[in-house]
């Protein structure tokens, strides 16, 4: 006598629901993330396709109390607030860690690039896209500080340092 073992038959269907809705459960996960993802499209964005890096150009103008002073100074552009990082690092003590240390670790592998302006007042650097701080101190009659935070993207950028995005004018003596 054979007998038909039901439990075993239910269970088996039972199994094999509960696997394919796992499956279902994934693939649908899997396309809500893709969904949810960035457009690659640069040509849309107006940004610069991965891996090629922005020409930016950086444009010198002086106030005209300023326009004897020497326009080749140099800039330094972070991929960090430069000043936040000192408050934080001054605000909290770190035994055995230098501020380079520091500031290494909080730029994530990615590295200042400094320049210098010509005797016009202009230079062109090559940077990846994304937020950058410009940091520059022009020296004259007054002392002109920028930190000046920019969003590069594109294949060129223009930024101008006028006295009207200046960070901080000080009188020299």
């Amino acid at each position: 006598m054979t007998s038909v073992n039901t439990q075993s038959l239910a269970y088996n269907l039972l199994a094999a629901a509960l696997r394919l809705a796992l499956v279902l459960a994934l693939i649908f996960a899997g396309l809500s993330i893709y969904r949810q993802l960035p457009a690659d499209d640069a040509e849309a964005t107006g940004s610069a396709v991965a891996g090629e890096q922005t020409a930016l150009l950086i444009v010198l103008q002086p106030s005209p109390e300023d326009s004897a002073a020497a326009m080749n100074i140099a800039v330094e552009l972070y991929p960090i607030d430069f000043s936040a990082a000192q408050r934080e690092y001054l605000s909290e003590r770190r035994p055995g860690v230098r501020f380079d240390e520091f500031l290494n670790r909080r730029m994530n592998g990615q590295s200042a690039v400094e320049t210098q302006l010509d005797e016009r007042g202009q230079t062109t650097v090559n940077v990846s896209p994304g937020k950058w701080w410009i940091h520059a101190v022009l020296t004259g009659a007054q002392n002109v500080e920028w930190r000046l935070p920019i969003n590069v993207a594109g294949l060129k950028q223009t930024v101008e340092l006028t006295p009207e995005n200046a960070y901080a004018k000080m009188k020299s003596f």
